[in-house]
């Protein structure tokens, strides 16, 4: 039963990733300025390396001899003991269940397999902070010291707050704001109530849903309403 439930996730998470593969976002233009490849002479120890994704930017911190701390959200962890099973690359399925999960680990990989195929920017974060950066090598040691399990969380505990934290002595996180600044705007504009009441209504009219089922479009109504 277990493995049937896992091979349904894996099957819906095939189709999720037809999704994800698109290249929604292209890269800034003084992104692609600062982009390098993935020649790890160009990096020295303790450098903050990033590379934008299609839908956000993952984070790492340079440990040398081509070697890459970052944080992953990862199922399988949570559901095998194979350990050369985990060290391969974690995919997009297991990425996307590790999420779901709340399941994650800070491990340690080649800079080829953190880049995934991506351009890598190097220290890029450094003009966002008034802060001086710590030494590369306390950086790198604070990276390597935190190496194995931990918790996970999309917006309070994620790549970025890692990396943050490792090279400027407190986690944040930028993609994390923004987030939420988006949300706030969305509850602040009030059309976005009548869009969630309308949706109720069309549910429960148009497709003959009893109204219990759409239950949820209310209260989301309701909530906009009350927050805005």
């Amino acid at each position: 039963m277990k493995s049937s439930l896992l091979d349904l996730l894996f099957f819906l998470l095939d189709k999720i990733s037809l999704v994800s593969s698109l290249k929604l976002f292209s890269m800034p233009e003084q992104a692609q300025r600062e982009s390098h490849s993935q020649d790890p002479s160009f990096f020295k120890r303790g450098d903050l390396l990033e590379v934008p994704r299609t839908l956000f930017v993952h984070f790492g911190i340079y440990l040398g001899n081509n070697k890459v701390a970052h944080l992953m959200p990862d199922i399988l962890p949570a559901i095998s003991d194979d350990e050369c099973l985990i060290g391969k690359v974690v995919t997009n399925k297991r990425l996307i269940l590790g999420v779901l999960a709340k399941v994650a680990s800070i491990r340690v990989d080649t800079v080829q397999d953190f880049a995934y195929g991506g351009s890598i920017m190097v220290n890029h974060m450094d003009k966002s902070f008034k802060t001086k950066p710590l030494s590369n090598e306390e950086v790198a040691q604070r990276a390597e010291k935190l190496v194995g399990a931990t918790s996970y969380s999309l917006l309070w505990d994620n790549c970025e707050h890692f990396v943050t934290y490792c090279r400027y002595g407190f986690p944040m996180s930028f993609q994390t704001d923004k987030f939420c600044e988006i949300v706030k705007r969305i509850i602040r504009d009030q059309r976005s109530v009548f869009v969630s009441a309308a949706s109720g209504l069309l549910l429960t009219l148009c497709l003959d849903l009893d109204p219990s089922t759409t239950l949820l479009c209310f209260f989301i109504t309701f909530t906009l309403w009350m927050a805005s």
